[in-house]
């Protein structure tokens, strides 16, 4: 008897909320119909059917938020009962490779149909064990990482793994800050706690929990600032000749209807580059160093959530026009969670521009396990010197954070010369 589970729909999900069930309690399903509609912390997508039967029970109501893993449903075949389906039972000790097994273990009622997230959550509270602050916790490698992002105390987590050890989903349904204490990471007591703001007598304020696509961001940004190195070069460019071939494009292909941006000459200029200057173009990989024959360009893009860098592929080889009309199909896909899980994957150097905002620089945290991110910022006009003369000038400030790990100074400053050889001649782009 099939049973329906939140799948893994990106490689960062932890969660998802059923936004829509497209199937109701009873009906006949085929292979291949779509069930559900899930959001990600990235993306909606459609959940498809592996099974054929009866849809016979539905354990989650639309809205609702299910650990991945989880029962959303069950699928019943011919001849088979409700009740026949086996009651969850908690997954045994096992190595950080398994912990995902271990924390996708949900107690149950003894009707056989799973708990809701939150009864999930107390129920795993009355079955476990305090930890003693001061002593070694017993827990998952996984639960020990989870707990340093997020600020929680493992001491003051109540474990649900075999002999009360502390595990994922016990520190995922864990408040932040864990309590008073220092929080325990790696097993013992940690100095570093985080500091929750204290509230100011008369002053309003609301909470805003945290979304799945802003929970990501929050852990893997924390994770390449506080584990990568970083370093950053900055370059301001003459913006003129740039600005005066984007009118020319536009006006000669106006009658093809093909329109090009500032943003669209920087992001092929920063493909590019990669492929002159290629030892950018990588990413650290423990024992040595990962160098792509590709330039797979990721493009942040703000959506209401946060942000999403989605990727061109093999952009060294699009054209100006190729690359506009990707950044637009991607950025309107991506405002409507409708990109795929594999749109978001295998991006080699990523590329952030805030210069529609009026930014005239910043300073990008590299996008892990690339090891470079260029921060473009604003065209300004400026005074600048032109031999003995001062002009008024079109300024463009170009920063690239890399890590140091992978990319040197010299190395990241040949970089960035090959690109503003680009876009101070961005003709070039058209060979």
């Amino acid at each position: 008897m099939p049973e329906i589970t939140m799948p893994k729909l990106s490689d960062t999900m932890t969660e998802g909320t059923l936004l829509r069930w497209c199937k109701k309690k009873g009906d006949k399903i085929e292979v291949g119909d779509i069930l559900a509609e899930v959001e990600t912390d990235k993306a909606t997508m459609e959940m498809e059917a592996f099974e054929e039967g009866i849809l016979a029970d539905i354990f989650v109501e639309e809205g609702g938020k299910v650990i991945v893993g989880a029962p959303l449903g069950v699928i019943l075949g011919e001849g088979e009962k409700l009740g026949d389906r086996p009651k969850a039972t908690p997954a045994p000790a096992a190595p950080a490779a398994s912990e995902t097994a271990a924390s996708s273990a949900r107690p149950t009622v003894s009707s056989g149909r799973p708990l809701t997230p939150r009864a999930r959550a107390a129920a795993a509270a009355q079955a476990g064990v305090v930890a003693t602050p001061g002593v070694r916790v017993k827990s998952s490698p996984l639960a020990r990482k989870i707990a340093a992002s997020r600020g929680v105390n493992l001491a003051t987590v109540k474990g649900t793994g075999p002999g009360g050890r502390v595990i994922a989903f016990d520190v995922e349904n864990a408040p932040v800050g864990g309590g008073a204490n220092a929080p325990v990471v790696g097993g013992s007591v940690s100095p570093v706690a985080t500091i929750l703001p204290t509230p100011i007598a008369g002053m309003p304020e609301t909470k805003i929990p945290l979304s799945g696509m802003r929970r990501v961001i929050a852990e893997r940004l924390l994770a390449s600032k506080t584990q990568i190195p970083h370093f950053y070069l900055s370059i301001e460019i003459n913006a003129a000749p740039m600005m005066a071939f984007r009118k020319e494009y536009n006006e000669a292909n106006a009658e093809k209807g093909l329109k090009i941006t500032f943003n669209d000459i920087a992001l092929a200029a920063v493909a590019r580059a990669a492929m002159e200057k290629p030892k950018v173009n990588a990413s650290f990989a423990g024992d040595g160093i990962v160098q792509y024959g590709s330039v797979n360009l990721s493009v942040a893009i703000a959506v209401e959530d946060g942000l999403v860098t989605p990727v061109i592929r093999d952009a060294q080889n699009l054209s100006l026009a190729e690359i506009s009309a990707a950044v637009k199909d991607l950025a309107t896909r991506a405002r409507d969670k409708k990109l795929k899980p594999e749109e978001y994957a295998g991006g080699t150097i990523t590329v952030s521009n805030l210069g529609a905002y009026g930014v005239e620089q910043f300073f990008a945290i590299v996008n892990p396990p690339q090891a470079a991110i260029l921060a473009i910022g604003a065209i300004v006009k400026k005074p600048v010197v032109n031999g003995d003369a001062i002009e008024i000038g079109q300024r463009m400030t170009i920063t690239i954070s890399g890590d140091h790990r992978v990319v040197d100074g010299a190395v990241a400053a040949e970089y960035m010369a090959a690109l503003r050889k680009l876009l101070e001649a961005p003709a070039l782009l058209l060979l």
